[in-house]
């Protein structure tokens, strides 16, 4: 027996070290998987655009605001469109009051 052709083919290239591809959801499991420092990176990366359908204006500054949550309560926001609008909602009332 033996693979059938000269090599097997090679899955394509992440651009990302150990990230998943960008357009899947982010897991728990890829984010475990990461160092500390990269997870928020890979968190900011899926939160800016969710956050952007909601706030274009603001995304950059409620991605930051948001950056500062615990990765698990930024992972179920990232599953639920309802409590990331919530989440949105409440970073523009701080901001309004503090800005």
């Amino acid at each position: 027996a033996g693979p059938r052709g000269p090599r097997a083919p090679q899955p394509p290239q992440q651009p990302q070290q150990g990230a998943p591809a960008a357009g899947g959801p982010l897991t728990a499991a890829a984010l475990a998987a990461a160092p500390p420092g990269v997870q928020k990176q890979m968190l900011g990366e899926k939160l800016f655009p969710a956050i952007s359908k909601f706030q274009p204006e603001l995304a950059g500054k409620i991605t930051g605001m948001m950056l500062e949550m615990d990765n698990s309560e930024l992972l179920m926001l990232l599953d639920s469109e309802h409590q990331m609008r919530a989440k949105v909602d409440e970073a523009i009332r701080v901001l309004n009051v503090n800005g």
